[in-house]
C-alpha cells in the first residue's frame, strides 16, 4: 500500500487506478471495517488524526478528480464522510523520496510518463499535505 505524498497527476494510469484501490482499502482500516493492514505505516498519518476519516475522505475526493481530469469515473459514492479544513504535515525529505521512488517505477513501467516529469524539479504534493521541512519519515520502510 502506498498512498502518495505526490499530487496523483504525476501518476501513470496503473499508478491512479492502485491509488484510488488502496486508498478505498485504507478507508476501510480506518474504519474499522477489516482485520488486516491496521498497523500499516502508510496508513499512520491518518490514523493520528484527529478525524482519519475526514482526512482520508479528502484524500481519495482528489484521486477521483485527478481520474475525472483522465476521464476515469471512480465511484466517488465510495467516499465515506466528507469534510475540509483537514491538512496532514509531510516533510520535505518525504516528498522529495517518493518523487525519486516514483521515478524509477515510471522508467521502468511507463518510460513515456517519466519522460514528461523529467524537468520536474520540486513536485507539488497532494492538496491535502502541507509541506514542511525535515527527513523521510520515520515509518516509511525504505530509507535513502
Amino acid at each position: 500500500m502506498r498512498l502518495w505524498t505526490l499530487h496523483p497527476r504525476y501518476l501513470d494510469s496503473r499508478g491512479l487506478v492502485a491509488l484510488w484501490r488502496e486508498a478505498l482499502l485504507a478507508q476501510k482500516v480506518l474504519a474499522g471495517g477489516t482485520r488486516g493492514y491496521r498497523r500499516h505505516p502508510q496508513l499512520l498519518r491518518f490514523a493520528e488524526q484527529p478525524e482519519p476519516a475526514t482526512a482520508i475522505a479528502l484524500y481519495l475526493r482528489e484521486v477521483a478528480r485527478e481520474g475525472d481530469r483522465r476521464g476515469y469515473r471512480f465511484d466517488e459514492s465510495k467516499i465515506a464522510g466528507g469534510g475540509e479544513g483537514v491538512a496532514l504535515e509531510a516533510s520535505s525529505e518525504q516528498l522529495l523520496f517518493e518523487w525519486r521512488h516514483l521515478m524509477t517505477k515510471l522508467r521502468s513501467r511507463a518510460p513515456a510518463v517519466a519522460a514528461e516529469h523529467e524537468t520536474v524539479g520540486t513536485p507539488e504534493p497532494h492538496p491535502l499535505f502541507r509541506i514542511v521541512p525535515g527527513p523521510v519519515a520515520d515509518w516509511e520502510r525504505a530509507q535513502p
